[in-house]
């Protein structure tokens, strides 16, 4: 039921009581108080009656006189209580009449002057209200039936009750007018509360209600304003949470202590491949006993210590915090990279002393030979060429990885221009014609009419040229050939060798610009390669915004090619 329904239904209980009661009461008192009047008239009537009954006049002539005049019964008593004058009977009727000296308004008008009784009347057969006065020659008694003051007691109750109902109505019909005041303000403040709960922050209150209501429309207003501010405070302290933890290189995955994954950032996603909009279930989660286990202990309170699983190739070391409301926080830090370097620095530790190890036992070797004293000259002639070699080719190797070791870390830095690739070429080519000349191998250069021409550091393509063509040479035999070429491309111009050598297996095609790497490796080293020539040109290339490609298969050849994009930046 609304608050006008029942503002108007407690208003008409309230007056349907009130006019109850009214009618209840007024009854009552109306009967008491006529009562009193009519017992009051009815003295005065007894005493003039009293008065008229004097000696020598018939008693019964005087109460039928009186009585027609008075309209009530009038009864002349004398002192024995004999009835000698009756206004309602007459001869035979009146001596049958009972003796009323027991009667109570009688008894009373002998004792005090003045009787009054209200009983039924043994002759009369109905209610009567009796009163009787002393009279000099007896008691005077005058009555009236009660009848007709319960007829004047209905009339006034029957004109409470329509004064009653009259007011009812009036009063309904103010209490819908002040129950629709009333409730309006307080229905617009649930609406606004409903609204406010359901996160409808602009919605406020009129302050225009008085009393009460209006003091409760502030108290909202106050609220929803606060509510706002708070709400925007928390909603930005949110978002730069937010934007804090998207921005940590470690996956963070936050889950309540119903096993609901309530946040998770764009590392963690990345990292354990989830697809799934948060809020969802922690059994979403990869099935890995590491991560489980993780999880499983920080929801049951405590902490897990870093440890270190595989996910999808990737290393990723996975610790866990229990939250102090329940809960988990699950951190995930990818590792694969650092374990790679880990093994690309190790393998070129092992790499480098194995590079340096021959030359070095070469020349400690022939250093001891050349330190006795049984060397013929010529002995020592060739044992001081090959110490030279050897050191030639550990100075070859550290001048590569100091070039190689200054790319990478950015301390040389490509200065572009308009290279002409046919003079580059021919630049880098001209120190191994006599290497290929010897190997009977043919070197050419071959440069395209729509490549003529690259944006690139002329030294870094003149050294790219130059490691790409001795490769080549060294893997080239007798008879073969190999050609330094450029070709146009949508974006840019490639610059490579191509050569008929002895080519290289598919499964180590893409291992070639590693450090070190090598096909065949004792076929490298006995050809005196270092194993960083091709691993220059792809950190040089790089450098430019480029990238290599090689194409080969064994007794085959071999292409390896480098792309310059054609920014000018010179």
């Amino acid at each position: 039921m609304r608050l006008t329904q029942r503002l108007v239904v407690g208003s008409s209980l309230v007056i349907s009581v009130l006019v109850i009661v009214a009618l209840a009461l007024s009854g009552g008192r109306l009967r008491a108080q006529l009562r009193d009047l009519v017992a009051q008239q009815l003295t005065r009537e007894a005493r003039l009656v009293a008065l008229e009954w004097r000696p020598g006049v018939e008693p019964d002539a005087i109460a039928n006189a009186a009585g027609a005049a008075l309209g009530h019964r009038v009864t002349l008593i004398d002192d024995s209580g004999r009835v000698t004058g009756d206004s309602d009977f007459d001869g035979p009727s009146l001596a049958a009449l009972q003796n009323h000296a027991a009667r109570p308004e009688v008894a009373a008008a002998r004792a005090t002057g003045v009787g009054v009784a209200e009983r039924t009347s043994p002759s009369e057969g109905s209610e009567e209200l009796y009163v009787a006065v002393r009279a000099p020659l007896g008691i005077a008694r005058v009555s009236i039936g009660t009848a007709q003051l319960l007829e004047i007691v209905a009339r006034a109750q029957r004109d409470v009750a329509i004064s009653g109902l009259i007011a009812l109505l009036i009063a309904l019909a103010l209490a819908v007018v002040f129950a629709r005041q009333v409730s309006a303000p307080i229905v617009e403040l649930r609406d606004v509360a409903r609204a406010i709960a359901a996160g409808d922050l602009s919605r406020r209150p009129a302050l225009s209600a008085p009393g009460e209501v209006g003091d409760l429309a502030s108290a909202v207003h106050r609220m929803a304003e606060q509510l706002d501010s708070r709400l925007a405070a928390l909603e930005s302290e949110d978002a730069l949470l937010g934007a804090v933890v998207d921005s940590l290189h470690e996956g963070v995955i936050a889950v309540d202590a119903r096993r609901q994954v309530v946040r998770v950032n764009a590392q963690a996603r990345r990292l354990l491949a989830l697809r799934h909009e948060a809020p969802f279930s922690a059994d979403l989660l990869p099935r890995e006993r590491v991560l489980r286990d993780a999880l499983t202990t920080a929801l049951g309170g405590r902490a897990a210590e870093s440890a270190e699983t595989q996910i999808e190739s990737r290393t990723l070391a996975i610790s866990s915090r229990a939250l102090a409301g329940g809960g988990a926080v699950l951190a995930v830090y990818d590792l694969t990279a650092l374990r790679r370097l880990e093994l690309v620095r190790r393998d070129f530790v092992a790499n480098v002393s194995h590079e340096l190890k021959t030359p070095l036992t070469v020349i400690r070797g022939f250093a001891e030979t050349l330190g006795g004293d049984d060397a013929s000259p010529k002995d020592r002639a060739r044992f001081t060429q090959a110490i030279r070699g050897n050191a030639e080719r550990m100075q070859h190797i550290v001048d590569d990885l100091l070039d190689l070791s200054r790319i990478e870390s950015g301390g040389w830095v490509p200065s572009p221009s308009r290279v002409d690739i046919a003079a580059a070429a021919s630049e880098a080519v001209a120190p191994y014609r006599a290497t290929a000349a010897e190997r009977g191998v043919t070197l050419a250069v071959e440069v395209a009419d729509d490549a003529r021409e690259a944006i690139a550091d002329a030294t870094a393509v003149r050294q790219i040229i130059g490691n790409l063509v001795e490769n080549a040479v060294r893997y080239t035999s007798g008879g073969g050939a190999v050609t330094v070429f450029s070709r146009a491309d949508v974006a840019g111009v490639w610059i490579g060798t191509r050569d008929t050598g002895v080519g290289i297996a598919a499964e180590h095609l893409p291992r070639i610009f590693e450090r070190f790497y090598r096909a065949d490796a004792a076929r490298s080293r006995a050809a005196g390669g270092t194993g960083l020539g091709l691993s220059i040109v792809k950190h040089l290339t790089e450098a430019h915004g480029g990238r290599v490609h090689a194409e080969s298969a064994p007794a085959r050849g071999t292409t390896v090619m480098s792309y310059f994009p054609s920014t000018d930046n010179a």
